[in-house]
């Protein structure tokens, strides 16, 4: 028989329920973001103990900790101010200009910055980014992006995107690498899914040219993890470029968090596991940002252990490290040797490439094949220098093909490929599979022009 009760007492029990249930998730909260400050602090602490080995063998950084205290902790239940406030000690970019995504009801989109009319944007008379703005994005009813070079030509993050077929095996390296050097990296999945940014965050203006360093150092190592991530990976930092194009404000990189996407699962920030954090407010509170100091170290490191890109530099490239004349004459220094273990004999096929095969060679070696046909693009750093745009210019170019079992380099490359692997104890079967033609019985019958005859008779 079932016994009423009163409508009264049954809301008031509910409502102690819910309050009792919202206490009990902002402590879940709150704790998670404790465990998360205590996880770093002691790999931080892991990798600064005296007897700690070098990454990969080559490179050392010990690093001070620098972790938000738990009393400034932001979480889902915070109010919007502290919220916003998170948002603009991260993500923070020109303040006296933002973009705004539009949409063509033909499919296309894309970003403007935001001003009042179309004469405001003519005059250069753009909108400020405002706490209301924010708000604005958070809610749904905009759609924004910033731009992280400041009018100084620093920045306070740093930003890789990944957009590949496999792009969650990209990022994975890359943050593999990020935790072996103790670089604090942020993965948050793009706005369309099929993709993600790893964030860097600093806790002071760093020279956009020092975080790109840093931006491309991470991206070399991590092609010795896996070379599939790709030279254009270079092409895909933010910012794109260290100094500021006359007239222009640099790339722009959509910021997270907007209503609409999360919805879908996108534009959130992801554990190692690729699954949303629970409570995306109280992990952003967490993520530790970096010093200038910490930069310049593990950028110290890596130009120790060799070139930052791994390439041969641009005559150009005002970036390049010591004196120019005391390269060898390929313009590329001798790198460190890869780890094994290696294959006994590899075997390379002379075709209309030079096809190195990839069996037994370990990704650090494929990536270091893939580089031998790679060059820095001296249009770059000229467009670079001049101030103008580097759109539509890559950083580096590259000749290399990737197969499925092979990597393919141009033909000019076979000496260097046989050279490295010689050097790494590899022996080198060499199949010639060119073909010479057949001859074909022709007689010319035309009349040259005196111009033509001219150059006939000269001699050779």
């Amino acid at each position: 028989m079932a016994v009423p009760i009163a409508s009264g007492t049954l809301m008031t029990d509910i409502e102690a329920l819910e309050a009792e249930l919202r206490r009990a998730r902002d402590e879940s909260a709150r704790l998670r973001a404790e465990n998360s400050r205590l996880r770093r602090e002691n790999a931080q602490l892991q990798a600064a103990r005296p007897d700690s080995s070098p990454v990969d063998g080559r490179i050392a950084v010990q690093l001070p900790l620098m972790v938000p205290s738990p009393e400034e902790a932001v979480t889902d239940t915070s109010s919007g101010a502290e919220k916003i406030g998170l948002l603009q000690r991260l993500f923070r970019g020109r303040q006296d200009i933002y973009a705004v995504r539009w949409e063509h009801p033909a499919g296309r989109a894309g970003y403007a910055p935001a001003c009042r009319s179309r004469s405001d944007r003519e005059r250069g008379i753009f909108l400020p980014l405002t706490d209301q703005v924010l708000h604005a994005h958070l809610d749904g009813r905009l759609t924004i992006g910033i731009y992280p070079l400041l009018r100084d030509e620093t920045c306070w993050f740093l930003a890789a995107d990944f957009d590949k077929e496999r792009w969650q095996e990209d990022v994975a390296a890359y943050l593999t690498t990020c935790d072996a050097l103790g670089v604090p990296a942020a993965l948050e999945r793009s706005r369309s899914g099929n993709g993600g940014h790893v964030w860097i965050f600093f806790s002071a203006p760093v020279p956009a040219s020092q975080a790109r360093k840093l931006g491309c150092a991470l991206l070399t190592l991590a092609m010795e993890r896996r070379h599939q991530i790709g030279l254009d990976s270079y092409d895909r930092l933010f910012p794109n470029q260290d100094s500021l194009p006359k007239g222009g404000f640099g790339n722009l990189i959509a910021l997270p968090l907007q209503r609409a996407p999360r919805r879908e699962g996108n534009s959130v920030f992801l554990d190692r596991n690729f699954e949303p954090y629970p409570d995306q407010w109280a992990f952003l509170s967490s993520v530790r940002q970096m010093s200038l100091a910490e930069v310049g170290a593990i950028i110290g490191g890596v130009t120790r252990a060799g070139n930052v890109l791994g390439i041969r530099p641009s005559i150009v490239d005002t970036e390049g490290e010591g004196d120019p004349w005391t390269l060898p004459p390929s313009g590329h220094r001798p790198d460190e040797r890869v780890a094994g273990p290696f294959p006994q004999r590899v075997r390379v096929t002379v075709a209309n490439l030079v096809y190195v095969a990839k069996e037994g060679l370990p990704p650090a070696m494929l990536s270091r094949l893939w580089r031998l046909a790679a060059f820095q693009n001296p249009e770059f750093y000229r467009a670079q220098a001049m101030r103008l745009s580097t759109f539509g210019k890559p950083r580096v170019i590259s000749c290399a093909d990737d197969f499925e079992r092979h990597v393919g380099l141009p033909r000019g490359c076979l000496d260097d490929a046989q050279e490295l692997l010689a050097t790494h104890g590899i022996g080198v079967d060499v199949a010639d599979e060119r073909h010479p033609g057949s001859a074909i019985d022709v007689a010319f019958h035309g009349e040259l022009a005196p111009s033509q005859r001219q150059a006939a008779a000269a001699p050779c």
